[in-house]
């Protein structure tokens, strides 16, 4: 007895520094299931009796059991299945549509090709409104390639650039031309294109219907400046006596001013062209425009003007020259009439004859 009585004492002398061992050790969190861990033993050996180790009742428990989750986390992949299949689906759509439409599959890969930020459908969106302007599958897709900015014009400038187009008369298939020839059309400023056919119909004169041949024959009229169109045109009228409807049908308002002058000035030196007087007479036969204009400059030089490149070359230079110092001495021009001027002048001399 006298021996367990010893060994119950070394227990308590060794309770505390085992404490103190283990509490440098623990954590705080864990030191208190620990001390209760500790003496629970304790307990049953100074109750009397055996060293007996009694099962004791544990302590509530400090740490919650994990529940049974009923809002799981979505998986990020989850999430993104549905837009990648529904994107898929769509590119799909947007496939099949071109290909009925008649375009062919390296012509439909390659206009989703151009820009693949834009979504599929508002592609389709652009090139449905375009075929609907009266444009076939082949030259829209060459149109497109040279200006493939058109396909990330918003829909609704799209619909109503062609509204305003239709207005003009551009549309069963007479876009065609414009667009090839000036794609910007879909992305120029309003203002700007209505300053040009306020110009040919309010300055020029011209109808609705020889504007919208304008506009079709010659769609690089959209881009000149308004002054400088105004200033061509007067030339033609005034200078050369060339009437409306030799305008629109020679496609006059084409070429540049530059090159109207060049040949049309050397054929009046060399006497082979003379400005109709107000009854449209002449003393010498005048060519024709197309064989002015049309034609390259050998041929013009060879059949039209009976000259040499050396000699029109040495006329260039002059010609250039004096238009320089006109520029800077830039004298008033008596002759220089609007068209509303010489038409009542021509009314009043056939009131007179």
């Amino acid at each position: 007895m006298a021996a367990l009585g010893r060994q119950v004492f070394d227990w308590h002398r060794l309770i505390p520094l085992t404490w103190a061992h283990v509490a440098r050790q623990t954590p705080l969190g864990e030191q208190k299931r620990t001390s209760v861990s500790l003496l629970c033993p304790l307990t049953t050996a100074s109750n009397g009796g055996g060293l007996q180790k009694v099962s004791c009742v544990e302590p509530k428990k400090c740490v919650r059991e994990p529940e049974c989750r009923t809002h799981l986390t979505p998986d990020p992949l989850e999430k993104q299945r549905t837009p990648v299949a529904g994107g898929f689906l769509e590119r799909e759509n947007v496939i099949s549509a071109l290909l009925d439409m008649g375009f062919s599959d390296i012509h439909v890969n390659e206009l989703l090709s151009m820009w693949p930020s834009v979504p599929p459908q508002q592609l389709l969106d652009i090139i449905s409104e375009l075929i609907l302007l009266g444009l076939n599958p082949e030259p829209l897709y060459v149109a497109l390639k040279k200006s493939p900015e058109l396909l990330k014009l918003p829909i609704m400038q799209m619909r109503k650039r062609s509204s305003y187009l239709r207005k003009l008369g551009l549309g069963e298939g007479k876009l065609k031309t414009v667009l090839l020839c000036c794609p910007e059309i879909f992305t120029m400023h309003q203002r700007d294109i209505d300053s040009i056919v306020g110009v040919l119909k309010e300055k020029c004169l011209f109808t609705v219907q020889q504007v919208t041949k304008i506009l079709h024959r010659c769609p690089y009229v959209l881009q000149e400046d308004p002054g400088e169109l105004e200033y061509k045109f007067q030339y033609a009228y005034f200078r050369m006596g060339v009437k409306h409807a030799d305008v629109v049908r020679t496609d006059l308002l084409q070429y540049s001013i530059t090159k109207i002058k060049q040949r049309h000035v050397f054929l009046e030196r060399l006497g082979r062209y003379q400005t109709p007087d107000k009854k449209g007479q002449t003393q010498v036969p005048n060519p024709l425009l197309k064989d002015i204009l049309r034609v390259s400059e050998a041929e013009f030089l060879a059949r039209t003007a009976y000259s040499s490149a050396e000699e029109f070359e040495v006329f260039k230079k002059l010609l250039a020259r004096e238009e320089e110092e006109k520029s800077e001495s830039p004298v008033p021009d008596n002759k220089s009439l609007s068209l509303d001027e010489e038409e009542e002048e021509e009314e009043e001399e056939e009131e007179e004859e």
